[in-house]
């Protein structure tokens, strides 16, 4: 059995226990009061609703009367309700109907959460004045998550994940009204108009929905197109609360007798006003109240990335550039390092450690210890670094990846400038950065240099320039090693007048995988000193080079 259709199952129970044409105590003498089914359409400003109503005595005596009231609820936000109730009306000789009843409520709310509630009421309807008021008690869980949205910052040396819950929660509360009679028809008239005024307070320990509500309900009682006994509801509501605001409701109830004709229909047309309101509609709020909120939000600090590498933040305010290598290789192989600022250091190559990434600006999906994920805005970093020898700024390592930074190499006096240097490593990535190697000296200027027995290396999206005031000025250089090659911007210059060995890529037995495009040709040109094999480089503005 679904959840749905318990209540389905409820129904068919009760009318097997206590079906309508089974009303009288006593054979002889037809019940005063018989089953009946109502239909209600309520139009409203913010959603529209609908309603099947089964009302149908269990016991009955001159003045009491017992009853079942099976109900369903149904609006155009995707919300349906279910209510199961049982009642007691007694009729005093002062004129007076008092009455009490509970009901079993099961609502399914627009957000798709289930919720449960029981809730009490009691009645006193008069000739001339009504008093109603009811309570609401939610059952089991009230409270059902719906979504969560996680933010991350740095803070420090830090990764902050601030993560923002929102729940829907079912109140308890209660709600009253009290109604007079206008005199525009006989206290006795099958026609009766009568007002309302009353309020409604909702709450748990984090939300109050509270606020006033007015309505009108004209009444027209035997129909004679509808059948004898039928009815017709014409209603109008207005409630406002800061939660939901200002609603505005107008509906139109129909009620057609079920029974025997001479029995129960007969006789209700010979009931007093007294007897009518007997079976009057029970008045109880339209669903078990909700509410969705933002629960307070929960900070935790990330140390991992979602693939599980673990995290160190290194920002210039408190890491020199000096200390910056020590600090990348105490970080770890298989570890994530993000930087933050601008770190010169010196002659000292930074050498990245097998697994690592080590990344400026760009985004990075992060975990906390409790399972959120978000994704971080990192910040933009610069390395500025001039190695001595054929050492680079910085030094890739195996499965290695570097991105979204800016490094700059400088030399002078016969010194190479190498700002990016890949030797024997497998499966290097190079992606996002701004590489520059400027020479200002009679030295070579090599943006990235991919020397001897590098295999799946992998340079996309970088602006890589050699700059030099000698005859080597090289933007990417390629040798004994397979690599692709995409999305980068290329070039090689200098200051000498009729240069050499100025390439924008220069290639000696490169193997260059299939796929390299898309590359930007920005001053220099394609060199290959020995053919290799694979693909060539494609570049947008520019012939092919290679293999």
């Amino acid at each position: 059995m679904t959840k749905i259709n318990c209540w389905q199952y409820i129904g068919l129970c009760a009318l097997m226990l206590f079906p309508p044409w089974a009303m009288a105590q006593d054979a002889t003498t037809p019940p005063k009061w018989g089953a009946h089914i109502d239909a209600e359409a309520k139009l409203g400003s913010k959603r529209s609703l609908g309603e099947p109503d089964l009302f149908f005595p269990l016991a009955q005596d001159a003045r009491s009367l017992v009853f079942a009231n099976l109900r369903g609820r149904f609006d155009d936000n995707d919300s349906r309700e279910g209510n199961f109730g049982l009642g007691l009306r007694q009729m005093l000789e002062s004129g007076w109907n008092l009455g009490a009843y509970g009901y079993f409520d099961r609502r399914r709310s627009d957000t798709g959460n289930y919720f449960n509630q029981a809730s009490l009421g009691a009645e006193a309807l008069g000739r001339d004045w009504d008093v109603r008021a009811n309570a609401y008690i939610p059952l089991g869980d009230n409270v059902r998550k719906l979504d969560s949205t996680s933010t991350a910052a740095l803070s420090g040396a830090s990764v902050q994940v601030t993560t923002s819950n929102r729940e829907e929660r079912a109140l308890k509360g209660f709600d009253a009204e009290l109604g007079w009679r206008m005199p525009l028809f006989d206290f006795e008239a099958r026609s009766q108009l009568r007002l309302y005024l009353g309020g409604y307070h909702f709450s748990d320990a984090v939300v109050t929905v509270e606020g006033p509500r007015i309505r009108a309900e004209l009444a027209l009682e035997d129909l004679p197109w509808f059948g004898r006994g039928a009815k017709l509801f014409l209603g109008a509501e207005a409630q406002h609360d800061s939660a939901r605001g200002d609603q505005i409701f107008v509906s139109l109830r129909l009620r057609i007798p079920l029974g025997k004709e001479g029995t129960s229909l007969s006789r209700t047309s010979r009931l007093n006003a007294q007897e009518r309101r007997m079976t009057a509609p029970v008045m109880r709020d339209v669903d078990i109240v909700t509410q969705s909120r933002v629960a307070s939000p929960l900070v935790e600090t990330a140390t991992t990335t979602a693939g599980g590498q673990a995290i160190t933040v290194l920002d210039s305010a408190t890491t020199t550039g000096a200390t910056l290598p020590g600090a990348i290789s105490a970080a770890g192989a298989n570890s994530t390092v993000i930087l933050s600022g601008t770190f010169n250091t010196g002659t000292t190559p930074t050498t990245l450690q097998t697994g690592q990434t080590v990344m400026g600006a760009g985004t990075l999906t992060v975990t906390t210890p409790s399972g959120h994920t978000a994704v971080l805005a990192t910040p933009s970093a610069t390395i500025a670094g001039s190695p001595t020898g054929i050492a680079a700024t910085i030094m890739m390592a195996n499965s290695s990846t570097l991105k979204g930074l800016i490094v700059n190499d400088t030399a002078s006096l016969g010194v190479n400038s190498i700002g990016i240097s890949i030797d024997e490593v497998s499966d290097a990535q190079i992606i996002n950065n701004t590489i520059t190697a400027r020479q200002t000296g009679t030295g070579d200027a090599i943006g990235m240099y991919i020397s001897d027995n590098n295999s799946n290396i992998t340079v996309s999206g970088n602006t890589i320039a050699g700059v030099s005031n000698s005859n080597i000025a090289i933007g990417i250089a390629i040798q004994d090693s397979s690599v692709l090659v995409t999305g980068n911007s290329l070039s090689g210059t200098s200051t000498v007048i009729n240069p050499t060995n100025v390439a924008h890529t220069w290639l000696r037995n490169a193997t260059i995988i299939a796929g390299s495009s898309g590359n930007t040709v920005c001053g220099g040109d394609c060199i290959i000193e020995i053919a290799g094999s694979g693909s060539p480089i494609s570049y947008t503005n520019a012939p092919d080079c290679g293999p």
